[in-house]
């Protein structure tokens, strides 16, 4: 008898059983495949690593502006590229599984199935069955790539995430479909690696929910590394007979057709939901997620759902955030709520963009006057020593308080700067308030200071 079931250990998982842990909640954690869930071993941090030899490929590549003179040709080695990658990944896992054991949390291999009465089978791989109890379960289980009825996934022509972070060879065309973090990070990826890369998405802009400058900025960039951008852009069907595929689309010129070695789709997620018991335990679901109020219960008392499975941003820091929150909950505990109106975004392309707040015409929209600084990478002493001048830092203002409402960030380190910004928002900073704080010089995090500056008067 455990007080506190996780079903589940990633982001979401593994932080819940954590903090239930350290409140004295005797904690299981069940997970049917490898600890730390899909973003640590197929997702989040295999991905970056990725990015991360692309990086320093380019960076060899343009050595030469830099003085420094490489003998002979820089070449990517993709399965040494790939076998790091998953390296790190490996990494990652021992040091979730390392987490838990410290914790004192059983981590119980096999699948996992609840049941009316609210407990839980656990089916491990050699088919043995356990059945678990606790006073609270908490369903964690995350979510999948979502199959487009146009392009079923067939692991050979067409791919999922999974696939294309572990190719055993680059395609020598690629078409993506989809233009959210997996389908503007793996194009750029492939695109470094020598593919000649189409990315495909369906709204008028790639990374749509960002703000229109973002998208705007990010096609530019990848248009000038050689990635070819369709927006308005709606695949009908992807022919597999032949030697590659055959891509029809819909397109504003009408239709069109676009061959490709490989296609990639990465075209939003499904929630893991099925067969684990949910109709069993009459938990409510709504449009593919569980429902939940304010601290994360279901309808059914004692049962609880955080992270993909619900209907908030599917990220993993806003699963870590809910898990906490949830958690806390059950000690007895006041936790603030997630402010999900306050969650940073982040592309980890080159250039990355980062954002948080209202976009401009999400603010507009809502009826707010604005004053909007936008400072360009051009004007950076340390983007221009850095060698990366496609960028910038776009602050959003309410004009009547000097609030800020959004901010939206594309170039070198953005990533790494926007939590700053969260923090603003939370504090209820005003423009003035970031010109009276001094900023480093020279430093990219100076085109805040300078964005700032640009709507005070």
């Amino acid at each position: 008898m455990f007080d506190i079931i996780v079903i589940g250990s990633g982001p979401g998982g593994y932080t819940a059983a954590v903090r239930a842990a350290q409140l004295g909640f005797r904690t299981a954690v069940v997970e049917r495949s490898e600890p730390g869930g899909i973003c640590l071993n197929w997702g989040c941090i295999p991905t970056k690593a990725l990015l991360r030899s692309a990086q320093v490929l380019q960076e060899a590549r343009q050595a030469e502006s830099f003085g420094v003179h490489i003998a002979g040709s820089v070449t990517p080695d993709i399965a040494a590229i790939v076998a790091r990658s998953r390296a790190v990944a490996a990494g990652m896992n021992k040091g979730v599984e390392f987490l838990l054991k410290k914790n004192n949390i059983a981590l119980i291999a096999g699948t996992a199935v609840l049941q009316a009465d609210k407990s839980v089978e656990v089916t491990a791989g050699d088919g043995g069955k356990q059945t678990i109890t606790a006073a609270h379960v908490i369903i964690a289980t995350g979510a999948r790539a979502h199959s487009l009825p146009c392009a079923p996934v067939d692991g050979k022509k067409i791919i999922g995430y999974r696939e294309a972070l572990t190719p055993a060879a680059i395609p020598e065309t690629l078409a993506v479909i989809g233009s959210g973090a997996i389908g503007c990070e793996l194009a750029y990826f492939y695109r470094c690696m020598g593919a000649e890369v189409t990315l495909i998405e369906y709204m008028d802009a790639i990374a749509p929910l960002e703000d229109a400058d973002t998208s705007a900025q990010l096609s530019r960039s990848f248009r000038k590394a050689g990635i070819k951008v369709m927006t308005s852009a709606q695949v009908i069907q992807v022919d597999t007979s032949g030697e590659g595929c055959t891509l029809r689309l819909q397109t504003k010129k009408g239709e069109e057709t676009l061959a490709a070695s490989k296609v990639l789709s990465a075209a939003g997620i499904t929630a893991n939901i099925e067969n684990i018991g949910l109709e069993r335990t009459g938990v409510v679901v709504e449009r593919g997620r569980i429902k939940v109020d304010g601290h994360y219960r279901t309808n059914v008392a004692g049962i609880y759902a955080i992270g993909d499975v619900i209907a908030t941003p599917a990220l993993a820091h806003v699963a870590s955030a809910e898990a906490i929150t949830c958690v806390e909950y059950i000690a007895g505990l006041s936790p603030e709520p997630v402010d999900y109106e306050n969650v940073p975004a982040c592309l980890y392309t080159t250039p990355e963009a980062a954002s948080v707040g209202l976009t401009e015409r999400a603010a507009r929209e809502q009826g707010y006057e604005l004053r909007i600084g936008k400072f360009s990478y051009v004007a950076s002493g340390k983007a221009a020593a850095h060698g990366d001048k496609d960028g910038f830092v776009k602050l959003i203002f309410d004009a009547a308080t000097d609030r800020l409402l959004g901010a939206h960030m594309t170039g070198s380190h953005v990533t790494e700067m926007i939590a700053g910004l969260v923090t603003a928002r939370r504090l209820g900073v005003r423009g003035k308030d970031i010109l009276c704080c001094i900023h480093p010089h020279p430093s990219m995090s100076e085109a805040i200071f300078e964005a700032a500056a640009l709507v005070q008067h």
